[in-house]
């Protein structure tokens, strides 16, 4: 059976604000993405909702205020109609990427014409690890099971000192996102991608985390994760709140409703790596999806690669030798922050007006995953 296109129609996002102290500490995730599923179909003005076949929303901790099916919650908090089943799909790092990926193949497979993809987090009202962290016992006594428990930092650390990343590359490497990020901010880059939010009467119209940054700064900040290590916060990715969302349609859909594609989907990968060095799963996943696609990094326009840390973004640059020109030309998240299970959607939604802004043809999103895998995916622009 030949598989049919899947198209990307609409791509927003809200902007990401700081855990804990940040912009939307008192907002639920679930209403974070509520407003992105009404932008999402306000968007598409010619399109009947009960035409959706599903919701798919990913979410890194999905327990407490984005527990429950936080998915189908909001589904029917955004007055969709009830008919519309939903689902949280967790694939840690990359669970915003994920839900892409498979809504894409669901109508690459003649299963679905109309499918919400998107992603979730609050890791204000939700942790890291969530509220009951309770690994399993045999991970910290089996040695070769240790790297399973690994805190993500020490994982970057083994990264760091096995790719020969040095500290002050880090952190020029975080200065440079930073750079990026308020550049891209000044000019208005965002400006198309972000649903602002209303908050305590005011209007949040712009990403939280980046900030004026230097060497001499960032240099003076302590190792978080080892005795005389290199990886500090200020290297690391924020701890962020966010949503994002996109609208994935059929071409009979895209006829049927007047759609206007932004981007063509063309493939997804995801692999499995050693986890005590997850920072790397990307070195795995890029060349898996461009067999895939039969594509080369040269045909690659825009890289999102997710900045968990600078230390486990460089090793991946170094390795698979990728243009840094190419490399979140817009900053990443040490800059713009990492809600976890929404960060694959909000890069993506990044690429794709990248994409239309710079009348560019190809984007790839990649990430580490938390617990030792990569993913990658690829769209081009229509």
């Amino acid at each position: 059976m030949k598989r049919q296109e899947a198209y990307i129609v609409a791509a927003l996002r809200t902007p990401v604000g700081r855990a804990i102290k940040g912009q939307f500490k008192q907002v639920r995730p679930d209403d974070l993405l509520v407003h992105t599923i009404k932008g999402v179909m306000a968007h598409c003005p010619h399109l009947d909702p009960s035409a959706i076949d599903d919701v798919l929303v990913g979410c890194a901790m999905p327990e407490a205020e984005q527990g429950m099916n936080m998915a189908r919650s909001a589904v029917l908090l955004a007055d969709l109609p009830a008919s519309i089943p939903a689902m949280i799909m967790n694939r840690f790092c990359s669970s915003g990427l994920q839900t892409i990926a498979t809504a894409a193949d669901k109508i690459a497979l003649g299963e679905a014409h109309l499918m919400l993809a998107g992603g979730a987090e609050s890791m204000s009202m939700v942790p890291i690890g969530g509220h009951n962290y309770c690994v399993n016992p045999r991970t910290l006594t089996e040695p070769k099971y240790q790297g399973i428990s690994y805190n993500m930092g020490t994982t970057a650390e083994i990264v760091a000192e096995k790719w020969q990343v040095t500290r002050e590359e880090q952190d020029a490497f975080a200065c440079l996102s930073h750079a990026r990020a308020l550049k891209a901010q000044k000019e208005q880059r965002f400006a198309k991608e972000i649903i602002p939010i209303p908050v305590n009467q005011e209007m949040v119209t712009q990403d939280e985390g980046p900030r004026a940054s230097d060497l001499e700064s960032l240099s003076q900040l302590n190792p978080v994760f080892k005795e005389k290590g290199t990886v500090t916060a200020g290297n690391s990715s924020q701890m962020s709140d966010g949503a994002g969302m996109t609208l994935v349609a059929s071409a009979a859909a895209v006829k049927k409703y007047q759609l206007t594609p932004l981007a063509r989907f063309v493939g997804y990968s995801v692999v499995g790596v050693a986890p005590e060095v997850m920072g790397i799963g990307p070195i795995a996943a890029i060349p898996k999806v461009l067999e895939k696609t039969g594509l080369s990094l040269e045909n690659i326009d825009w890289i999102e690669l997710n900045e968990a840390f600078a230390a486990q973004a460089l090793a991946v640059i170094k390795e698979l030798n990728l243009n840094p020109e190419k490399v979140n030309p817009y900053g990443g998240a040490i800059a713009l922050g990492h809600p976890l299970g929404a960060t694959g959607t909000m890069r993506t939604v990044t690429a794709l007006h990248a994409l239309h802004q710079h009348a560019l043809d190809y984007a790839m999103i990649t990430m580490c995953v938390g617990t030792g895998m990569g993913a990658a995916g690829i769209f081009q622009r229509v």
